[in-house]
């Protein structure tokens, strides 16, 4: 037998193998074999009954946790099998927490550890609640956008509709028992999640050569429930294009890369993203698009295990339960799975998945042959929006003074005729009657006197106005 997840072989023992021990107990579990060389063949110990003394106080002490320290034989040698139970508590040896992954042992730091001690408290980052937040926090077009399309993708009954916010996150598991906001539901609903959490954000740049080759950029700040659509709405608009092609008399616009995918892409960064590190990053190249969330995979994952066969373990449980509960995504781990059957699908370049700069990219490859010619799509797209929009102005300036001009006829209409059934008025009293302001009204006068239509006589107020009798 091999060495793997759960065994490991050392030649002899040495103190520092209580980090193998710790490691196990908080994993899985495992076996770790002393007097058997790398190759699995048995070499033998000295001093084994002093060592079958010290191993088990050592783990005792050091670990507190207790492991069955057995003498086994193997073709006339003798060595120590050390089984060690997984903990339901985090074991830490000298300060230090120490994982079992694949046949390597890691030191938890940083985030991984973090995660790794909430885990084995039963709760996620997303589960802490933020003492400063409240109800008026929450932002209720958020909630009522869950509740829609929670209804629309049956994941809801239809009376769950008019439940008001409270109810909502409190049968979303978002408020705990003392009425205290997890951070989740400020993510998820919030009016403000940057006034809680550093940066959930997520950014878009359009990059061409290399990294400082920037030609343009935008940022999506909103509740997690509605980013989805916004930065694919964004990428509609802006960043990808849309090949027309007919089936029939039918016209159809599909998305250059498949629309289920990249929002499925979209959903894992942002379930995913640890969100005490940086906002989400989005770069669109000629021939592909890079998303990248901030947090690595779990600390029992690798790449090889995220692209078979896996079980659904989310950094953001109530993050996830939500968009499950949207409809957004499936709850068994089949996220990977859906994003590279998309693109197999659609007969394109399968997706790259790494870690990277302590996080996770997806690279989605484009059609070179659209993407190519994608800027002069956007120029021109954009070009012919500006026209329109120019023509639009110009129009309604058009308009505004043709209507401008009509009610100015009808004015001087109004004053000649209230002219006529006196024999001359002021400027005051012609507005009055006709509802015009003072100031109005002798703009349209000088207009009438100017073509012969009326006579003016006097100065400043007292200045008054008659029919032109020779008219």
């Amino acid at each position: 037998m091999a060495e793997n997840q759960n065994i490991e072989w050392k030649e002899s023992w040495r103190d520092e193998y209580l980090k193998w021990i710790c490691g196990f107990a908080n994993a899985q579990g495992g076996v770790l074999n002393i007097g058997i060389n790398d190759n699995g063949v048995p070499v033998g110990l000295k001093d084994t009954k002093s060592l079958m003394e010290e191993i088990p106080n050592k783990i005792v002490t050091l670990l507190g946790i207790v492991a069955d320290v057995n003498l086994q034989e193997k073709d006339g040698i003798e060595y120590i099998e050390i089984v060690v139970p997984k903990s339901n508590m985090p074991i830490a040896y000298k300060g230090v927490y120490h994982y079992r992954s694949g046949s390597t042992k890691q030191e938890l730091r940083g985030q991984a550890l973090q995660d790794f001690l909430l885990k084995k408290l039963g709760m996620t980052w997303d589960d802490m609640v933020d003492e400063r937040a409240s109800l008026d926090d929450i932002n209720p077009e958020a909630v009522a956008y869950f509740q829609r399309i929670a209804v629309a993708n049956k994941r809801m009954a239809k009376e769950a509709v008019s439940d008001d916010v409270k109810v909502v996150l409190d049968n979303l598991n978002l408020i705990n028992e003392s009425g205290q906001i997890k951070k989740a539901a400020l993510l998820l609903f919030g009016k403000k999640p940057e006034k809680f959490v550093s940066a959930p954000y997520f950014r878009i740049g359009r990059f061409r050569k290399d990294d400082t080759d920037l030609l343009f950029q935008d940022s999506v700040e909103c509740d997690l429930i509605r980013m989805a659509d916004r930065v694919v709405e964004l990428l509609k608009s802006k960043y990808l294009i849309s090949p027309i092609h007919y089936e029939g008399l039918q016209r159809i616009e599909d998305l250059e890369v498949p629309e289920d995918a990249l929002r499925e892409a979209i959903f894992n960064a942002i379930i995913h993203k640890d969100y005490s590190g940086a906002h989400i990053q989005m770069k669109v190249w000629d021939d592909r698009i890079e998303i990248w969330n901030d947090g690595g995979l779990p600390y029992d994952m690798s790449i090889e295990k995220l692209l078979g066969q896996h079980s659904s373990k989310p950094r953001n449980v109530n993050i996830a339960s939500v968009f499950y509960k949207a409809g957004f995504i499936e709850s068994w781990g089949r996220g990977i799975l859906k994003i590279q059957k998309g693109f197999e699908d659609a007969g394109m370049k399968a997706p790259l998945f790494e870690e990277d700069c302590g996080g996770v990219r997806v690279t989605l490859y484009r059609n070179v042959g659209i993407s190519a010619s994608n800027e002069k799509n956007v120029q021109k797209k954009q070009a012919e929006k500006a026209s329109r929009k120019n023509k639009q102005k110009k129009q309604a300036e058009k308009t505004s003074r043709n209507g401008q001009a009509a009610k100015t006829v009808e004015n001087k209409k109004k004053i000649l005729d209230f002219l006529r059934d006196k024999d001359e008025s002021k400027a005051a009293e012609i507005g009055e009657h006709i509802g015009l302001s003072s100031a109005r009204v002798r703009v349209i006068l000088s207009e009438l006197a100017e073509d012969g239509k009326i006579l003016a006589k006097g100065d400043g107020k007292s200045r008054r106005y008659m029919i032109n009798s020779k008219n």
